[in-house]
């Protein structure tokens, strides 16, 4: 048998990436129809992936995400997409590459796709890179200074406010995790067993 050279199971990864994206974008547009909703797990330590420290730590190889009810400012980008959704009462805003994508699952017209993380031709722009790595360095050093004005008052340990600074999400999609906003669910769990 000879070598695959032209390397087809990249180019079909990559294709499916793009149906992914273009399922994301019209949901974007025109909202979720009918009973749709999506499970989109993805490698928390691929390349350019951007969560809070928080998220971070308690998902460090791997993360499912519901986009149903309560997501807001889903922005389609052209190598990732970017979306606001709550962990346990808490806003939250994720940044993931279309490369880090490990699966995708449509559950109410049972839809699912599998990717193998990093297996792509497609490499990430060093500039999205670049300014995900500069926005985690801002924010991990906003989050110090506000746990050092929160933390202390006159000397004495203050508890630090759990209340989200800026503007306030429009519910509209479903995280899952153990923090009271649903569970992380295995793709395995809706293959079929034979």
């Amino acid at each position: 048998m000879s070598e695959d050279l032209l390397r087809y199971d990249i180019l079909i990864q990559d294709a499916l990436r793009g149906a992914v994206k273009k399922i994301l974008a019209e949901v974007g547009r025109t909202g979720l129809p009918g009973d749709h909703h999506f499970y989109i797990a993805f490698d928390t330590n691929a390349p350019g992936v951007r969560i809070s420290p928080r998220l971070k730590e308690r998902y460090p190889q791997e993360m499912t995400i519901v986009l149903q009810h309560q997501f807001w400012d889903l922005a389609i980008g052209e190598h990732a997409f970017e979306v606001g959704l709550s962990f346990g009462g808490v806003p939250e805003k994720l940044l993931v590459p279309y490369s880090a994508i490990k699966g995708f699952f449509d559950p109410s017209v049972q839809f699912a796709l599998e990717f193998d993380p990093g297996k792509t031709a497609e490499e990430l722009p060093e500039e999205l890179l670049e300014a995900v790595e500069e926005l985690a360095k801002v924010e991990q050093e906003h989050s110090d200074s506000e746990a050092k004005q929160d933390g202390v008052e006159d000397g004495k340990e203050v508890a630090a406010s759990t209340k989200p600074k800026g503007k306030k999400a429009k519910p509209a999609a479903e995280a899952t995790g153990n923090d009271g906003g649903g569970e992380v669910v295995s793709l395995d769990a809706f293959r079929k067993k034979t």
